[in-house]
């Protein structure tokens, strides 16, 4: 099993940017990809990002490509995420993931609490 700690989150002006990390503890042979995913008020949790420990290029929701990116350090077993440009609407709790399987489509089994990130207009 893997725990998951998400840090850094807050608030952030429009078109502002923030990073975000995910700190995994336990047997990272469990590991596979790491995710990231967020949660909209009153909305299903959705997609954003999601990277392999082995290394290969992140996969992004189409709705975030060229403003955020995800990258890991297996040294530290620390995945980030930096997102730019923030718009309003991407007021949302955002999740860290971990899945044992190896591909950037599938299922996540793993989850952190989330950190909060506002936008303000």
């Amino acid at each position: 099993q893997v725990h998951l700690v998400e840090t850094g989150g807050g608030l952030v002006q429009a078109g502002g940017s923030l990073s975000i990390s995910c700190a995994l503890s336990g047997d990272p042979l469990n590991s596979a990809v790491m995710g990231w995913f967020r949660q909209h008020p009153g909305q299903e949790r959705e997609f954003v990002a999601a990277i392999r420990w082995g290394g290969g290029t992140p996969r992004y929701a189409d709705s975030v490509k060229g403003r955020f990116t995800m990258s890991r350090d297996n040294t530290k077993n620390m995945v980030y995420l930096r997102v730019n440009s923030l718009r309003p609407g991407e007021t949302a709790i955002y999740y860290c993931a971990s899945t044992r399987l190896g591909s950037l489509f599938g299922t996540f089994d793993a989850w952190g609490q989330g950190t909060q990130v506002t936008v303000s207009s």
